[in-house]
This record gives structure tokens, C-alpha cells and sequence, in this order.
């Protein structure tokens, strides 16, 4: 009897985790090469530091693991995390700065749990606030842009030397805008005073502005989200919660006292807000799996961004916001996890209703 040989019914799912991280990574294009531009070399210098770090500490990690190297490397995991890292740094940060804030994400954030997929805690985001804590003085120099070719920006090789050799940056070197306002609050002065024209909504749509390397544009950000939720790379749930609690917190509050609590443009466009609720905040491996607990999840990381910002020590608080809910992840999972067909939401089996004939 002849027997032919058929395969079995398997499908083709249209995504994978190395087209997930590529399309992220094509969604921070714009936003990351309009912040190379606008800090010009030695920015570039810390992309390509950080990025080849990670690459490094993710073959070192998997070479002492005994994990194929073609396979998890190749996913492109390591790359966005040293990419994601790499924008929420100061762009004229020196070298060790990419070069340790990789080794932490990759080493203590990702690979220590098992590798991708095993995580707790956002890589990027435990490597940000590691070295936020250890060394504040090089993570809150803020460098105003000085574009590409523009007078008094430093060419290639003065972009060595801030890079490499340390050389001063004084001249170029400011607050944020988070920090300034937060230090003029302590000095008892009033918004109006510290900001008589406003908010400067166009300046901070388009980045043109102290702050972090790939964090400034929030417009490039948003776009770069935008495009990801339509593709339905990530889901719109997180987003929508954590920023939607910012703003109703910080209209709230500017209500009740506009001289104190700035506005809801001033929250929502500064700092790594955007950054964080569309491309951090929304990993899928460190945030809930239903869409209440994405909901809540959202949420907490919002209001916890308010709450640092307006009454705690540091001006910006999107990292610390996401690693604390990052840990109450599997608390959301038990308790918000979707009822089985049968059962009650604690598993237990529901009763049989028997219809009797009339």
C-alpha cells in the first residue's frame, strides 16, 4: 500500500519577536535620529557605545550560559534595550556611563531572570535608575542642542574628547525643564515667575531643548507610538491609562492651584512621559496580560510619575514609576486574570442549572 507523507496543519503566526523588535526599532528612528542631530557627535558616540555593549554583554551572557548565539541574538532584544537605554541618557554623557548602564541592563535586568521573556523588571529602565542613583552628577547633565554643523557645535573630533576624554561641557550644560521648575518651587517662587511666558508647547513638541538624547521631540515619540498601536505591535490600553492619569492629575491639581501644579501640556510633552508609556511601559513581558490589569497597570504608572514629580526627590519619575508597577505585575495578573468558560474568577467550578420541561 502506498502511503503519501503530508505535513501537519501548522500555521504561520504573522508576527515573531525579532519583526516585534524591529518594528519598535523603526519607530524610534525618527524621534533618535532627530536627537543624533540635534546633539550632534558626541551623542552619536554614546548610541554606538551603549548599543555595542549591549550586543557584547548579551554574547558574554549567553557564552557563559551555554545559549546558542544565532539564535538570541539575532532577535534583536539585546539591541532595542541598548537603543531604549541609549535615548533616555544625556546625550554628552561620557563613555562608561553606555558602556555600564548595558552591562546592567543585559546582565542584571535581562539575563540574570533566564533572558528574554523571563524578566520582571524593564532592562532599560533598571539600568536608568541604577546609574541615576549611583552617579547623579554625569545623569542630570543636560546638554542644550547644538545641531550638527551649527556654530559652536563640536565637530568629530572635539566630540572624541567629551566622549572619551572627559573634556567640559559647561557651556553647553543645563537643567531640564522638570528640574528647573522643580529647584524654583523649593525656592518658595511661583509658576508665573518661573515660567512668565508659559509653557513653551512648540519647543518641547519638537525637542529643541535641554534634556535626554532621544526624549526631548515628545511629538517624534508620539508619532513613533502611534504607528506602532495601528500596526498593533502594542496595544493602546497602557498608553491611554498612563497618560490619561497624568493629565487628569495634573488638570486637577492645576485647578486647584495653577501658581503651583503646572499644567497638563507641561506634564505631558517634558521629560520621558511619552517615551516611557509608548515604548517602555507597554513591554509585554513586564506588563499585565489582560486588559483591566493593562488598564490598571497604566494607571499606577501614572499616577506614581505624578506623584515623584509634584512631591518626591527627583524631578522626573517615569523610571522609578515603571519599575514599582514592573513588581506589582504578577499581583495584577492573579487577581484581574479573565474567568475560565465554567468557572467562578477564583476557579471554582460554577453550579449546573438543570432547566425542567413546563
Amino acid at each position: 500500500m502506498a502511503h503519501t507523507l503530508l505535513s501537519g496543519p501548522h500555521t504561520l503566526a504573522p508576527t515573531s519577536v525579532s519583526r516585534t523588535m524591529l518594528a519598535v526599532m523603526l519607530a524610534l528612528l525618527p524621534a533618535t535620529l532627530w536627537g543624533l542631530y540635534l546633539f550632534g557627535w558626541p551623542a552619536l558616540y554614546l548610541f554606538v557605545i551603549t548599543l555595542l555593549a549591549a550586543l557584547a554583554c548579551e554574547v558574554l551572557c549567553l557564552a557563559l550560559a551555554g545559549k546558542p548565539l544565532h539564535l538570541n541574538l539575532l532577535d534583536g532584544s539585546a539591541l532595542l534595550t541598548g537603543w531604549l537605554l541609549a535615548m533616555s541618557l544625556p546625550p554628552w554623557a561620557p563613555w562608561w556611563i553606555g558602556v555600564l548602564g548595558s552591562l546592567i541592563a543585559i546582565g542584571v535586568g535581562k539575563q540574570v531572570f533566564g533572558g528574554i521573556g523571563y524578566n520582571l523588571f524593564n532592562p532599560a529602565m533598571v539600568a536608568r535608575v541604577a546609574l541615576l542613583v549611583s552617579f547623579p552628577l554625569p545623569m542630570t547633565l543636560w546638554t542644550a542642542p547644538a545641531p550638527l554643523g551649527s556654530a559652536g557645535a563640536p565637530d568629530w573630533l572635539e566630540g572624541l574628547a567629551i566622549t572619551f576624554g572627559g573634556a567640559t561641557v559647561d557651556a553647553f550644560s543645563g537643567a531640564s525643564l522638570l528640574g528647573s521648575v522643580k529647584t524654583e518651587f523649593t525656592l518658595g517662587r511661583e509658576l508665573a515667575e518661573i515660567l512668565p511666558q508659559g509653557v513653551n508647547t512648540q519647543q518641547l513638541l519638537l525637542g529643541s531643548h535641554h534634556g535626554s538624547l532621544g526624549e526631548t521631540s515628545a511629538l517624534l515619540v508620539a508619532l513613533g507610538g502611534i504607528a506602532l498601536i495601528a500596526r498593533g505591535v502594542i496595544r493602546w490600553t497602557v498608553p491611554f491609562a498612563m497618560l490619561g492619569t497624568v493629565a487628569l492629575l495634573a488638570l486637577l491639581f492645576n485647578l486647584i492651584d495653577a501658581g503651583r501644579y503646572p499644567g497638563v501640556d507641561y506634564h505631558l510633552l517634558s521629560g520621558g512621559l511619552m517615551l516611557a508609556a509608548l515604548f517602555i511601559a507597554t513591554d509585554p513581558v513586564t506588563s499585565p496580560n489582560t486588559t483591566a490589569g493593562q488598564l490598571l497597570f497604566g494607571a499606577g504608572c501614572g499616577a506614581l510619575v505624578y506623584l515623584i514629580r509634584t512631591w518626591g526627590g527627583y524631578p522626573e519619575g517615569v523610571a522609578f514609576a515603571v519599575l514599582l508597577m514592573n513588581a506589582l505585575v504578577p499581583l495584577i495578573d492573579h487577581y484581574l486574570k479573565p474567568r475560565i468558560y465554567g468557572r467562578d474568577r477564583g476557579g471554582r467550578p460554577l453550579p449546573v442549572v438543570r432547566e425542567t420541561a413546563p
